[in-house]
């Protein structure tokens, strides 16, 4: 469905044609004509869908640039996903002139407050942020209309429903309430039956929430192995732009660190970064000037990055939902993906639980050898140097090319060439303190039980190394499964 079909005004259509959109994503097909009917809906979508449009056309619609005061309120559960949204209303209201806010920990409060001060007629924002504007009295919500819970499932796993509620009780006036989430639990099916009238519920078929691009292998080692066998994995797969998941903040810093010291183009994030660090680290990572992003789970949360080829999970995560979540960030907008996963041979229950979610069984995958990742390191530079004979004025440099072809022989001087354009990467120590594994336990069938105390490549096949980005994923054997990932409870 084209958005000109979806009854949205001129300027707004204006904004998405100069956004080069022009296809409504299905969560926004379906649930923009409901918001602007004015009905609560719970919209269940898997972050990258598009949900940001999906109330924000419909909000960037419905606002009165003239009344100088709160309209809509859009909660989020981070301040980089709350920055996004901000950035995402900004740019599709840049024609009507809508004053979107940012409020978020982390950052001055006083000049958020000087900023509410100027009358915002959106406001976006992290939920322990807001509830301090609302006692301070900062934020007032007497005239807010539409309230959102964005990524509300993501909010209950870092523990805001209490939060959450709070600010829904000092919303008084009659309201419109939307909740977008990629899965809905119990929790979050509560606060829609406390704060939601007849809610009408999008739910995207199996089918349009899977992540049937997204190719997805374990590799099973111990921790003292991984970071070795991950650069031997980056060298053989190539990955255009990858996330790596590591469990703590210790473990990020080290594994930036690492990367970094082995000569690959790498930043981490985490909680403890300043607000403008993590923002800095993002942009890069955006604008393609970074390789790897190494990240913890709430570091990365709510995070809409595009063109991410290769999800790496150091560490898998205690929670099967946080394995969607993470994955999900790659094999977007009908592209493929792959994702592998490092498991120590006692969390294997880990696995299995995640494999009982998802539907799908991870293959496993047979770390490269020095031998194929030094083959991989090869023919990068073989490109490498096709391009630079390609584009490159060398002409300057005859003179001195033949004088060394006076004192070697040409085979010499490729190889020397060769040996610049690649890396010994384990003659560079690198240690990355042991982590102690996750605890192992039973998992019953479908009974998943959720551990709330949370702190925040291929196979080979015919001789051939299977995970290459620029091969087509779309050729599997036939043992080979159908890779969907259903976010469904």
């Amino acid at each position: 469905m084209k958005f000109s079909e979806l009854n949205l005004d001129q300027d707004i259509l204006t904004a998405i044609t100069n956004a080069g959109f022009t296809e409504a994503t299905p969560i926004q097909a379906q649930t923009i004509p409901l918001v602007l009917s004015g009905v609560d809906v719970i919209g269940q979508a898997q972050t990258g869908t598009g949900k940001t449009a999906s109330f924000g056309l419909p909000l960037l619609q419905e606002v009165d640039v003239h009344a100088p005061f709160v309209q809509a309120l859009v909660i989020s559960p981070t301040r980089e996903l709350a920055v996004q949204t901000q950035e995402e209303l900004h740019r599709l209201g840049k024609n009507k002139h809508v004053s979107v806010q940012a409020v978020y920990g982390g950052s001055d409060i006083r000049r958020q407050i000087k900023a509410l001060q100027n009358h915002p007629q959106i406001v976006v924002g992290t939920p322990g942020r807001l509830l301090d504007h609302i006692k301070r009295h900062t934020l007032k919500l007497e005239n807010v209309r539409t309230v959102v819970l964005d990524e509300a499932d993501e909010m209950l796993d870092m523990g805001f429903v209490d939060d959450i509620e709070n600010i829904l009780k000092n919303v008084q006036t009659k309201h419109q309430t939307l909740l977008y989430s990629a899965t809905m639990p119990k929790p979050i099916m509560n606060i829609a039956e406390r704060f939601m009238q007849d809610p009408k519920i999008v739910q995207i078929k199996s089918k349009e929430l899977t992540a049937d691009k997204i190719e997805q292998y374990m590799i099973r080692s111990k921790d003292f192995e991984k970071f070795n066998i991950m650069t031997r994995l980056f060298d053989v797969q190539k990955p255009e732009l990858a996330l790596i998941f590591g469990r703590t903040k210790r473990r990020v810093d080290e594994l930036t660190r690492g990367l970094k010291a082995r000569g690959y183009n790498a930043e981490g994030i985490h909680g403890d970064l300043s607000q403008q660090k993590r923002m800095s680290v993002l942009r890069q990572f955006k604008a393609g000037k970074l390789d790897y992003l190494v990240a913890t789970d709430v570091a990365a949360r709510g995070l809409d990055i595009s063109g991410v080829s290769h999800v790496y999970n150091y560490d898998i995560p205690q929670d099967p939902d946080s394995y969607v979540h993470r994955i999900g960030r790659t094999g977007r907008a009908g592209r493929s993906g792959v994702s592998v996963t490092f498991v120590s041979p006692n969390e294997m229950s880990y696995l299995r639980s995640i494999e009982q979610l998802t539907k799908v069984r991870m293959l496993p995958l047979k770390p490269p050898t020095d031998e194929q990742a030094l083959a991989g390191q090869l023919e990068t530079a073989k490109e490498q140097i096709a391009l630079q004979v390609k584009n490159d004025r060398l002409a300057k440099l005859n003179d001195a090319a033949q004088d060394l072809l006076e004192q070697y022989d040409a085979t010499t001087l490729v190889a020397v060439l060769l040996k610049n354009l690649t890396k010994d990467s384990e003659d560079i120590p690198v240690k990355i303190t042991p982590e102690r594994p996750l605890a192992a336990r039973r998992y019953n069938g479908g009974n998943r039980r959720r551990d709330n105390n949370r702190r925040g490549g291929r196979s080979r096949s015919n001789g051939n190394y299977r995970g290459n980005s620029n091969n087509n994923h779309g050729h599997r054997n036939k043992r080979d499964r159908n890779y969907t990932i259903r976010n469904n409870k």
